[in-house]
């Protein structure tokens, strides 16, 4: 398009001199061009212009040359044009993809039943929309994803994967592998590559007769569905209905496998990728983890693990059908920090015989009690869909929604009580309003959140709340600070770079295990009391290139020092040996670092005056 290609002109020169424009600057040369055009369907914005500059830069070399674009140029084009720019700006582009439909071994009462999709998931949500219309092949909606992202203007050579979909380890080995190879392998093919492979697949799934439209997919399911949400029968008994017998479903399961050799072939690959893991999130409950579990995760690249806990109230978790023990909870907590995961949440207020006491109560004794302390919590109000089995109780007036001030007020409550160390990362699920029956459907529910606390902002201490985000970083006057605390299991010690303003610019969590939890643990561990673990390293600033130079929080060695800082605490505390549980695409990088791989982690030897555990 001849005017796409002056506009594009028009804003590099606008750039020659500027960090980025702002957006009434960028306005104003789009209405400019506008009013030359007289077709409604060719006027210019700021969705449209990116999308251009990199099917240019792409497909007509020639003229992408005669541009000038230099990189310094290139990233302030990106500064201008990025569309939501908050989404990168922990460091990371996250990817989010669900699994296929499949049985779950629980049955909570609030959970959603939509045999359209995996357990406690809604066919209405953005990234289950996104997954049904691409079959729930990991490689379609990874590809997918990462087209998207590219045409946004956000940097993808770091990427977050987290796999959803309710409990993973419910899964078929064979279908877990094959599921972890093709993400890896949809990241490490290049674009064109991408291109035909997303082609053969979709012709598969067409030919195998498997739906993905949404109009003939409700009318499949429609007379099981209605069955299902009159509690006639259960969601695995509508699974068998709908799934096991399918000749569709059997066909393409055929070829959704993979062994570990040919996943850890992709690994190999993603360590120099242009789209690199550096984490990899998978979902599933408490109750059903164990060592060899944790083996398998660690084998596949997993470095973070969300647990559905709910609550900490064993009255409530029976009453609801959450049929798990503290004892249980407190375990598989302390079994995945012993393995070096992040440790990632789930917690629920407003469930069933809840009160707002309870639950203030509840969310502290998971932050404080040294048998919980996870990282980072998904802290969302429980909402009342058609189906479950709170509609009864709900109807029958046993159950209610708080109010908003309810909800505000035990909300508010848990941000002052979050320790330094926690991340609350989200507060609603992306459940439609259209499918709520009773309970929050203000999806600005946070930042309600935030504006009560606002003049107690001092007293927050949650990550989110503190993070750099967009802003400026002046390096000079950062600080490290060591927050302590201790587990069951281990004494921990969070790193953060922090401003004068407290605000947090990059951190790492590193676990000294008690060498008698390691000694007396039950199950066969990876580690020796004597090796310290380095279970993350952040830093924030947009997602920068691996090898740009950006005035951003990334690339200027407080990585490095934050490791150098770990390092020198554990050899302090006796420990002769220290693992990071890296991601496939942060292994070079700890190379770099003096870290050599070894089994399910990378390591470096310390120097120590006494060994611990001796």
């Amino acid at each position: 398009m001849e005017c796409m290609d002056s506009v594009i002109r028009d804003i590099l020169c606008a750039l020659e001199s500027r960090d980025h424009l702002s957006a009434a600057e960028l306005d104003k040369i789009l209405r400019a061009h506008n009013r030359e055009v007289h077709d409604a369907h060719r006027t210019y914005s700021k969705k449209r212009v990116l999308p251009y500059y990199l099917k240019v830069k792409d497909e007509d070399p020639e003229t992408f040359a005669s541009w000038g674009v230099t990189p310094q140029l290139e990233t302030r084009l990106f500064n201008t044009l990025r569309m939501k720019p908050r989404r990168t700006a922990s460091g990371v582009a996250t990817i989010t993809v669900i699994t296929k439909p499949w049985k779950c071994s629980s049955d909570c009462i609030y959970c959603p039943c939509d045999i359209r999709m995996p357990k406690s998931y809604l066919h209405d949500e953005p990234a289950c929309q996104r997954a049904e219309r691409l079959y729930f092949d990991p490689y379609l909606q990874v590809s997918s994803r990462l087209r998207v992202l590219q045409l946004m203007g956000h940097a993808t050579d770091k990427i977050e994967l987290i796999v959803l979909g309710g409990t993973w380890t419910d899964y078929p080995k064979e279908y877990r592998i094959w599921f972890a190879r093709e993400l890896f392998e949809a990241l490490n093919d290049d674009g064109d590559t991408r291109a035909r492979k997303c082609r053969i697949r979709t012709q598969k799934y067409e030919c195998a007769g498997v739906l993905n439209d949404p109009q003939e997919l409700a009318s499949a399911c429609a007379h099981v569905q209605a069955r299902l949400d009159e509690g006639a029968i259960t969601f695995n008994d509508a699974f068998d209905a709908v799934y096991a017998g399918s000749a569709s479903w059997q066909e393409i399961a055929r070829f959704q496998h993979a062994s570990i050799d040919e996943l850890k072939e992709q690994h190999t690959v993603n360590e120099k990728a242009a789209h690199r893991v550096v984490g990899l999130v998978f979902e599933t409950r408490p109750d059903t983890l164990d060592a060899k579990q944790l083996v398998e995760l660690r084998e596949i690249g997993c470095t973070k693990i969300q647990l559905g806990i709910q609550a900490l109230d064993a009255n409530l978790l029976a009453l609801n059908g959450r049929h798990t023990s503290l004892p249980s909870i407190s375990r598989a907590l302390s079994l995945c920090r012993l393995f070096g995961f992040k440790l990632h949440v789930h917690f629920m207020a407003n469930l069933y015989k809840a009160t707002p006491e309870l639950d203030k109560q509840g969310f502290l004794t998971l932050v404080s009690d040294g048998g919980f302390c996870p990282d980072e919590v998904k802290l969302y109000p429980c909402a009342l869909v058609k189906g479950t089995q709170l509609m009864k109780l709900y109807e029958g007036g046993e159950w209610r929604p708080y109010t908003e001030s309810e909800l505000l007020d035990v909300l508010c409550a848990d941000m002052l009580n979050t320790p330094p160390y926690v991340r609350v990362s989200r507060m609603i699920r992306d459940i439609s309003a259209n499918d709520i029956v009773a309970g929050n459907k203000k999806t600005n529910l946070r930042q309600l959140v935030e504006a009560s606390l606002k003049e107690r902002a001092p007293e927050v201490q949650e990550i989110r709340f503190r993070e750099i985000a967009t802003a400026e970083v002046a390096l000079d006057e950062l600080s490290m600070n060591d927050y302590r605390y201790e587990t069951n299991c281990t004494t921990e010690h969070f790193l953060q770079w922090v401003t004068p303003a407290n605000a947090i610019v990059g951190f790492l969590r590193l676990s000294l295990p008690h060498a008698e939890a390691v000694k007396s643990c039950k199950d066969d561990l990876p580690i020796t009391p004597d090796e310290a673990m380095i279970r993350e390293v952040h830093v924030y600033g947009f997602a920068a290139k691996l090898t740009s130079e950006e005035t951003a929080a990334q690339h200027h060695g407080l990585g490095r020092r934050l490791v150098e800082e770990a390092c020198r605490i554990a050899s302090n505390a006796g420990y002769r040996r220290i693992n990071v549980i890296s991601a496939i695409g942060t292994r070079d990088y700890y190379r770099k670092l003096g870290f050599g791989d070894n089994g399910l982690y990378q390591q470096m030897t310390l120097p120590t005056a006494q060994a611990k555990g001796d």
